[in-house]
């Protein structure tokens, strides 16, 4: 499999890469310079939307706007005129806290974690919205939330903490959105897991980090493919395509140092490669047009 470089974005954080099939698109983010992107296949960046805060992921909502999972909260984000509305209000433990990672349910639900950047203690939260103007506490204890994905039937919810360089395997709820019993899916002694993406045949892609590599395992955990990432630091993963057989994957140059760049001088860029078996097209979260707030707060442009 051939890795290519499809945009040389000189990303500090790449992140969250979201494929959008009725565009034929990819967008993703700059969690340290923030900002949401857009690229097209063959075409190159067709949008850029700068950001007031970090912004940890992104997600599709159903009437066609983007989620943004900010620093403050959740906000939805029109890429057709750049305005941003707030969604819900996020009550983090202190204002070091932020969100990282998150994934929609095969429902429509979003999933969401957060994280300390400045202690890298066990104080982040992992939460659930619904589509209401608020936000589920779900679990806490996570160190650095990250990747999330579900099973191709929806009964297994994966979500990584990279600080304990472990990939978590939960029983899984689609009916009642609920998580069940928790043990290790896999763990890494060399790259730490970041952003992963489910396969449609149950495989889990996984970006390591600082490991120059993406791998793909197996159902039971165990590394089935390995690919060499020509960059230190590759962040996160997303199918995309019209056959959804494109993995996009993103990188980071943020703390790469002098032998990293080195080596790997493409730090930053958005790669992409052809895979055999096509991933699974990602729900968009859902409204509820009753109680969700939608108050504009202003526009976002370049």
């Amino acid at each position: 499999m051939h890795i290519r470089l499809v945009q040389a974005a000189n990303a500090i954080l790449g992140e969250g890469p979201l494929w959008c099939a009725e565009e034929e698109a990819l967008y993703w983010v700059d969690i340290a310079r923030p900002g949401v992107y857009r690229y097209a296949p063959g075409v190159g960046q067709t949008g850029a939307w700068t950001l007031p805060e970090k912004v940890g992921c992104i997600a599709g909502l159903e009437d066609g706007r983007l989620l943004l999972a900010l620093q403050s909260g959740l906000f939805a984000l029109s890429t057709k005129g750049g305005a941003l509305a707030r969604l819900t209000t996020a009550e983090h433990a202190t204002e070091h806290h932020r969100f990282n990672d998150g994934g929609v349910d095969p429902v429509g639900r979003f999933w969401v974690g957060s994280m300390n950047e400045e202690s890298g203690s066990a104080s982040g939260k992992m939460y659930r919205f619904d589509g209401k103007n608020e936000l589920a506490e779900v679990t806490d204890g996570w160190t650095c939330p990250n990747g999330i994905g579900w099973s191709p039937d929806g009964t297994v919810m994966y979500a990584t903490d990279s600080a304990l360089r472990t990939i978590w395997r939960y029983e899984y709820s689609p009916h009642s959105g609920t998580l069940g019993e928790r043990s290790v899916f896999a763990r890494f002694d060399n790259g730490v897991p970041d952003g992963l993406a489910v396969d449609a045949d149950g495989f889990v892609w996984s970006a390591l980090w600082d490991g120059w590599s993406v791998v793909r395992l197996n159902p039971h955990g165990a590394v089935e493919t390995a690919l060499r990432m020509p960059v230190q630091r590759p962040t996160s993963l997303a199918f995309g395509g019209k056959d959804l057989r494109t993995l996009y994957i993103t990188s980071a140059t943020i703390n790469v140092g002098n032998e990293g760049l080195n080596a790997g001088p493409l730090a930053g860029g958005l790669f992409a490669v052809e895979v055999s078996v096509p991933g699974m097209a990602v729900e968009r979260v859902r409204l509820d047009p009753g109680q969700v707030q939608r108050t504009g707060v202003g526009s976002v442009g370049p």
